[in-house]
Order: structure tokens, then C-alpha cells, then sequence
């Protein structure tokens, strides 16, 4: 049947003589995509879509009068619509043939029915999420169109990434920093079993995400059908939080619920969407959720016992030593104070470097693998030990044999490897601001300051000796890291890899206001540039703990190569990353475990392009770095640039 004619909205569809007799196109109009058709000497247009089984019928042909459906032979009259010999049939649009070309019209409320993914969407938007990465597809079709809609509206910004898995990198690095979600969006099946190395990153770092995953339609899931994954199954644990949206679900209600798990337990949140439900009409008047009234402030005060340990510990103490991990990033002004006031300096977990700067008095430096002596050595002199927001793994190496005070806002968290002497279950800002005050002038702690400062210049001493290495293999780790404290801003947010470049960076870069992220507990390789991605998202929003600030990325070469294709989304997306890339032509770190263990160095050597060539094919900047005097003006030249800069350093495997 045609649509009724009235209120009809008038699309141009063709140009004159665009269309041949006896030919068939699929045309666009707005979001109502027709097969127009040119048929004795008349025009038609269709519903592109077969009645049966969705087929584009623009995509077909005409045989002996007829529309040939090209996925299973149905024949429609090409003007009509009308099956012959049949009941069914597929709607027609009027046409107009004018002057300036073929004109077709559509009725006003056929070119945006609102629908259960915008339903759903605008929840999501209300909830605060601004920042969407992922990859449009076949089952994700109509969630794609809901977000398009909400760009459209300056309610979010779409960035389109090359795999997957850099989509829910980019999101747990986004949570990482700002303690907020990101969205994440994949088709059914291998999109969304793409995505599950970066949930697993923000799931074990506690990062808050949203994950949309496309699905096969319910009338098909269950036998197997094409892309069919039991993704509630396949999310297991790595999602706190997973629900299918079904056609009777409480469709706003359920994007509340998945914003608020995302915040308040801090990790993955996955909403399972069938192909046809989020294409479903929604119910007229439906509201979208918004968090009024769903959020409390989790600014837990401390059992008053706990605190009354803590405090007599403390007074007791001579040698107090704070240790911070990332858990702690929010509140580093107020643990900084309890520090001045108890004479303790302050060491980080590597997780947490950065957090804070390495010109204060009493900052120690990073403790663990990945750290310097000065943590060391101060960990050994302590005689207390008071650890805010770290998880005690075996990388960090926070002593058991020391007295220890460990406060968090997980109750599971608190003596998770073993036992501790005084465990404080309380929001970590919170606590630390109550023994600031009730340690003020009770602290008979000596002034650890001279110590530090002593030890820090052993430890430059020591670096710049190291810098001055040299096999005529490559730049030292030394000397490129030490280059990168001369010039990266003191406001930049630092990307790390996994690998050497991140023990060395660990060592050797020394940090002053810069916010560092990593993949602390998986420790999966490729998460820099994925995660810088996240990161200058968020310098792109009006949140001033992060507006407009640079951002580096620190690889080597076995990590870049895990998702080097996205340098090809920041260039599509303007990003302002610097990413500075070791290459040693190796996997580095594991030809020294096989040395260590006494194995034989077996197939860690890679076969590399030149990086700075490839950059600059993408359409970035690319410099490489083949001799010590030329990293300084390369490393500045990929900071001063407009755009995605990346500067390629041939290092020395070995001199990390």
C-alpha cells in the first residue's frame, strides 16, 4: 500500500537520467534508505527491505517485469510493490518527477520513529557519559543511529577505532583518570569478544565502563546462528555488571542501572543488546533516566576503633613511611598534608607514580620492580608503614614484616594477601583528612626530609652514569628518559606500555605534576596508544582537572605493534598524542627472563617497518631517533606538533 499523502516531507532522490530504464537503486534519504526503480518508462519507490528475511531489494534486479529480492528470489512488481499471486507486498513511497530530478515523499513520522535505543541513550548521556569508542556493525546498527543522534545533539563525541580491543582500552583508561565511564560499543560475537582484554584491564584496575555489545536477533539466538556468542557467558567475571535488553525489559531503567554499577563498583557494566530491540518503537512518553536521586556520596567515615589503632601506631612512630597506589589519586592533596604533619615521606606503587611530584622534600620515588633505591631504602629504614589505595601485589613489594596500617574503600581489599596489623575500612580522603587532625602535634616522627634529599642525589648520580652508556646498539634508557624529564610538560598525562620502556620509565623519568596511566594488574602489552586515545578524550571536555592538556604515549616497539592501525584513528580524529616509541627490534623484557632463567633466547626478535616512515604514511608526524644528541629535538618537535606525532628511538635491548 502507499503511504498517505499527507504531511508529506519531499526528498530528492535522483538526478534527472540518473537511473536507466529497467534498473534498480538503493537511495538514502535522510535515514530511509528506498530502492528506487525505472520501469516502463516510470519511477517507483520501495521499502528497500524484503518482507521476508530484510534482503535490500535496491541491490536486486529486474527479471521479466518482476523485483528480484537478491537473498532468496521473491519477485515484487517493481512500481507497486505487490508480490503477484501473493497477499504480501512491500511498502511504496509517492514520486514526483520535477524538473531538477525525482523527488520522493515520505510521511513526517516515518524519518525518526524515537526507539528503544534512544531511549536508552539518553539515559546513558544523562548519566554523564560523553565519550563513546568502538565499531559500527551489522547488529549494532540501530545503538550506532541512537549515538549518532546524541553527537548530533553535543550529548557525547563517537570516535570509530580499527579492533576492538583499542575501544575498551581507551575506556579503561578514561576511567582511570577521570573516575568516570566511558562507553565501549562492538557487534555480536568477535567484536564483542574483541573487547574483553581491555575490560579485563579496567575490571582488575576498577575502572568504570560501559559495554554495548551488538547480539544476534531472539528469534535465532539459541542453535547457533551466524555471530552467535553466549556473551553473558563470555563476559563471566569481567563484567560486575551484565543484562540482556529484552523487548519487555524496563528499557531506561535498565542504562540506570548499568551507569550506577559502573560508578559505584567501579568496573565493566555490559548491556547485551538483540539486533531488533533497540530498533523497537519506544513507548510513547517514555522518559530517560538520569541519576537524581540513584547515587549516594561515598564519603565513608572509618570505624572510630580503627582509627584510634591508626593514630596510637602513628604517634608511636619514628620512621613513618606513606605508600600510595592508585587507589589513592583523588586525594593526594590531603594525604600530602598528613604527610607534612607526620614527617613521613611518601613512596608510590609503580601503578601510582606520578601521583606525587619527585621535586617534593618527601617524596621517595616508586617502590617494586619498577622503582628506584630511594623507595627501597626508605621501605628498610621505616618502622611503620601507612599504605592508602594499594592492592600489596607481588610487584609492588610492600614489606609484610614492617607494622602496617592499610586503608581503602574495599573491605576485600584490606589484608587481601596478608595479614595486617591495623586495617581501616573508609573512603581514603576522608581517613587521611581525620589523622591529619588528630595527629596534628602528636607526631614525634623525625624529619625524614634530609634523607630523602640524600638519596635522591645518590640516585641522579647514579642515572646520569648510566646515561653515559654505550654499545653502539641503540640509545640508553637512561639518557631517552632523562630527554623526556627535560621536556615533557609538567601538566601532561603519560600512557605507559608494558615491557622494558616500562621498567625504565619507571627508573628514570622523573615526574612533577603528570598524571600516569598504565595496565597495572593484567600488564597487557599494547595499552599505550589505545589508552592516550581515552586519555585526550578527556582534555577535549570542559572538566578542568584535564582540559587541554598534552598527552604522551611511551611504547616499545612488541606494544606499538599491537594496535599500530589506531594511529590511523588518531589522524582521522585530529588527537594530540605524542607517542615516543623504544624500538630494540626485540621483545626485550622476555629475552632477559629467558637470560635469567637460563633459557636459550628463542623468538622474541621482530621484523619492524621504519615506525617514523609509517607514521608519516598515516598521515602523522614521524621523526626517528638514531644517535643520543638527536633525541632532545625530536622529542620537542613531537610535543610542539598539532596533531598525532610519533617519535621512533632505536634503543639498546640491554641498557634499560
Amino acid at each position: 500500500m502507499p503511504s498517505e499523502e499527507k504531511e508529506l516531507v519531499w526528498h530528492k532522490a535522483l538526478e534527472q537520467d540518473e537511473l536507466a530504464e529497467g534498473r534498480v537503486k538503493p537511495v538514502t534519504c535522510e535515514q530511509l534508505t528506498v530502492c528506487m526503480t525505472h520501469y516502463a518508462g516510470r519511477y517507483g519507490a520501495l521499502n528497500n527491505k524484503c518482507p521476508h528475511q530484510g534482503g535490500p531489494l535496491g541491490e536486486g534486479s529486474i527479471e521479466n517485469g518482476l523485483l528480484r529480492c537478491p537473498w532468496h528470489g521473491w519477485d515484487f512488481d517493481p512500481l507497486t510493490g505487490k508480490a503477484p499471486g501473493f497477499d504480501d507486498g512491500v511498502e511504496t513511497f509517492p514520486v514526483d518527477l520535477r524538473d531538477d530530478g525525482v523527488y520522493v515523499g515520505f510521511p513526517k513520522e516515518r524519518l525518526h520513529t524515537r526507539t528503544v535505543g534512544d531511549l536508552m541513550m539518553e539515559t546513558m548521556t544523562n548519566w554523564g557519559v560523553r565519550q563513546v569508542f568502538g565499531m559500527v556493525g551489522h547488529s549494532n546498527l540501530a545503538i550506532a543511529d541512537a549515538l549518532r543522534i546524541q553527537e548530533q545533539a553535543g550529548k557525547l563525541s563517537y570516535y570509530g577505532i580499527r579492533h576492538e580491543g583499542a575501544a575498551s582500552f581507551a575506556c579503561s583508561a578514561y576511567g582511570k583518570l577521570t573516575g568516570r565511564p566511558a562507553a565501549c560499543l562492538s557487534i555480536a560475537g568477535p567484536g564483542a569478544t574483541n573487547l574483553l582484554t581491555g575490560l579485563w584491564d579496567a575490571n582488575v584496575d576498577r575502572s568504570p565502563v560501559l559495554a554495548l555489545t551488538g547480539q544476534v536477533e531472539t528469534q535465532v539466538l539459541g542453535p547457533g546462528a551466524f555471530q552467535e556468542v553466549d556473551l553473558q557467558a563470555a563476559y563471566g567475571k569481567v563484567a560486575q555488571w551484565s543484562q540482556p535488553v529484552l523487548h519487555t525489559s524496563k528499557h531506561a531503567e535498565l542504562m540506570n542501572l548499568a551507569c550506577k554499577s559502573a560508578l559505584l563498583n567501579r568496573g565493566v557494566s555490559h548491556l547485551i543488546f538483540p539486533d531488533e530491540v533497540p530498533k523497537t518503537a519506544a513507548t510513547e512518553g517514555a522518559l530517560a533516566g538520569n541519576p537524581e536521586g540513584r547515587i549516594t556520596p561515598v564519603t565513608i567515615t572509618p570505624p572510630q576503633q580503627s582509627i584510634d589503632n591508626a593514630v596510637k601506631l602513628l604517634v608511636e612512630s619514628k620512621r613513618p613511611l606513606i605508600i600510595v597506589g592508585h587507589g589513592a589519586r583523588f586525594n593526594m592533596a590531603v594525604i600530602s598534608e598528613l604527610a607534612e604533619v607526620i614527617n613521613a615521606p611518601i613512596i608510590t606503587t609503580f601503578k601510582a607514580k606520578g601521583l606525587i611530584p619527585d621535586t617534593h622534600p618527601l617524596a621517595g620515588g616508586v617502590l617494586g620492580r619498577s622503582g628506584t633505591p630511594i623507595a627501597s631504602w626508605l621501605m628498610n629504614e621505616s618502622d611503620c608503614l601507612l599504605v592508602f589505595g594499594a592492592s600489596f601485589s607481588n610487584h609492588t613489594g610492600i614489606t609484610p614484616k614492617k607494622p602496617t596500617i592499610q586503608v581503602d574503600f574495599d573491605a576485600m581489599t584490606l589484608g587481601k594477601f596478608h595479614a595486617v596489623d591495623i586495617p581501616v575500612w573508609g573512603e581514603i580522603g576522608v581517613t587521611a583528612e581525620i589523622l591529619k587532625d588528630q595527629l596534628d602535634g602528636q607526631s614525634g616522627a623525625v624529619d625524614q626530609r634530609p634523607d630523602v634529599a640524600e638519596r635522591w642525589k645518590i640516585w641522579r648520580k647514579e642515572k646520569e652514569r648510566r646515561a653515559q652508556e654505550d654499545r653502539g646498539k641503540g640509545l640508553n634508557s637512561a639518557s631517552i628518559f632523562t630527554s623526556m624529564t627535560r621536556h615533557v610538560p609538567d601538566d601532561a598525562i603519560i600512557t605507559v606500555d608494558v615491557g622494558n620502556n616500562t621498567y625504565s620509565f619507571g627508573r628514570y623519568f622523573e615526574c612533577s605534576q603528570q598524571a600516569v596511566l598504565m595496565s597495572g594488574y593484567l600488564g597487557s602489552i599494547g595499552f599505550a596508544l589505545p589508552a592516550a586515545m581515552g586519555a585526550w578524550a578527556a582534555t577535549q571536555e570542559d572538566d578542568p582537572r584535564f582540559k587541554d592538556r598534552p598527552v604522551v604515549a611511551v611504547s616499545g616497539d612488541g606494544g606499538f605493534g599491537q594496535y599500530m592501525g589506531e594511529l590511523t584513528t588518531a589522524v582521522k580524529y585530529n588527537m594530540n598524542i605524542t607517542h615516543v616509541l623504544l624500538n630494540n627490534n626485540e621483545l626485550g623484557k622476555i629475552s632477559k627472563e629467558q637470560r635469567s632463567g637460563n633459557w636459550a633466547v628463542w623468538q622474541t626478535s621482530l621484523h619492524n617497518p621504519n615506525f617514523a616512515e609509517y607514521a608519516e604514511l598515516c598521515g602523522a608526524l614521524g621523526r626517528r631517533v638514531t644517535r643520543k644528541e638527536e633525541v632532545d629535538d625530536a622529542i620537542a618537535q613531537g610535543l610542539a606538533h598539532n596533531g598525532p606525532a610519533l617519535v621512533e628511538v632505536m634503543a639498546d635491548a640491554e641498557l634499560v
